[in-house]
């Protein structure tokens, strides 16, 4: 155990005076801040600009033309309450004059009305966002079926009831709402694929280099390979996490400091409400999951005789992982996470931390199935880490190439 606390210390110093870890924590702490305070700085400067804009700002104009057509009052009278954001001018100008002023600017677009239900639309340039025509064709038929209301007998108020019914509904989710969770879910597999794969690397590089300067020689006379191989994946794990409480904790600081600049903004509230015993399954998936992967990191790094070996020696790790991350990208997208390749991923260990977490936060799954995913998680994290230990003592001893799995269990046998 002082073996392991000593080698703990040591790895972990080495990530904090670590240059590149420093700066990568301070910049997305930053940009988390500027993220946070983003609106907050946008309100300082339409405040400060807000007496310029009101006098530089004229609203845009919109020609309507009612020249020949029935109830020309109730269209322009719909048409002023449908666009109220806009000057509209209602003309009896012809269409040569019509056209000239949208050419030139002198109005944004035009609407020549050629019946009660049929009508011009010109426009200069026409943009691929303009959806004035949906707004001109949903007022159209509101008067038309107005119209034939009033021709049957109702009278206005009852015509203008009828078309302004309000339906009212209420949404009972009796499980997981998926759209609420979806962002914070999406957030925590994104961040859970990005530190096994960076902190993984490290554990292998870090282990490599070593063996590479033979300094790993002197080391496992004097350590045990156990007390090494954790020592290191625990020094990573909590590297790690630091990290990430060091981003999550500041994004959550910044964003109590300028709540009030975020309300409405239901996305951005959904991630920051997450219930506590999500945070507590977050946690735990995400420490075995790097766990699991790390300590098979560590196995790689001590078989590869060069730093360079690395990539292509935990290549089918990585595929691996990739695989699992995909499934359950793939299944979020479907909203289908209770399929059945997510059920049995939710077993499987090294897709476990990833599938499981994922079905607990956009679904309902029994507690037993939680309980059984994370008992075969941490009997998994045990067992494999006995191995790689096995394999680490082995391997920081063999040189030259890559040895072959074969080769590797013989010379544990013979250990």
């Amino acid at each position: 155990m002082k073996q392991f606390g000593t080698i703990l210390k040591f790895e972990l110093k080495s990530y904090f005076k670590n240059k590149v870890f420093v700066g990568l924590t301070i910049a997305l702490v930053a940009l988390i801040a500027v993220l946070m305070f983003f609106p907050k700085i946008m309100t300082a400067f339409d405040s400060d600009d807000s007496e310029t804009e009101a006098a530089d700002t004229v609203a845009g104009m919109i020609l309507v033309s009612t020249e020949g057509v029935e109830n020309a009052d109730m269209i322009e009278e719909a048409f002023a309450a449908a666009f109220s954001d806009y000057e509209v001018c209602f003309t009896e100008d012809e269409l040569s004059v019509i056209e000239e002023k949208v050419i030139n600017g002198d109005a944004e677009c035009a609407i020549v009305m050629n019946g009660p239900t049929s009508y011009a639309y010109y426009v200069n340039n026409l943009s691929m966002y303009d959806g004035r025509t949906a707004v001109i064709d949903e007022v159209l038929q509101n008067l038309h079926q107005m119209s034939t209301m009033l021709s049957s007998g109702l009278s206005a108020e009852e015509a203008v009831a009828a078309l302004n019914v309000q339906i009212e509904h209420e949404t009972v989710s009796l499980g997981k709402n998926q759209a609420q969770n979806f962002l914070y879910t999406y957030i925590m597999i994104f961040a859970l694929y990005m530190v096994i794969l960076l902190y993984g690397q490290m554990v292998a590089t870090n282990v490599a280099t070593e063996k590479s300067s033979r300094a790993m020689e002197l080391l496992i006379t004097s350590a045990k390979p156990t007390s090494m191989m954790f020592g290191k994946v625990v020094a990573s794990c909590l590297a790690g996490l630091i990290q990430l409480l060091l981003v999550f904790g500041s994004a959550i600081l910044f964003y109590n400091v300028n709540k009030s600049y975020w309300e409405g903004n239901m996305m951005i509230a959904s991630v920051f409400d997450m219930p506590l015993n999500l945070l507590i399954y977050m946690l735990i998936f995400f420490v075995l999951g790097f766990f699991i992967y790390a300590v098979l990191f560590g196995a790689i790094g001590s078989l590869a005789s060069k730093v360079e070996d690395i990539n292509t020696s935990s290549m089918p790790l990585i595929l691996l992982f990739v695989a699992g991350f995909m499934v359950v990208m793939f299944s979020m997208t479907d909203g289908n996470v209770d399929s059945t390749l997510m059920r049995v991923c939710s077993y499987i260990p090294f897709t476990s931390p990833m599938a499981m977490f994922t079905r607990i936060a956009m679904s309902t799954v029994p507690f037993y199935e939680i309980l059984i995913s994370i008992v075969v998680l941490i009997a998994s994290v045990l067992g494999v880490g006995v191995f790689s230990a096995k394999i680490y003592r082995v391997g920081v001893l063999l040189y030259g190439t890559t040895p072959k799995i074969g080769e590797v269990l013989k010379a544990m046998k013979k250990a």
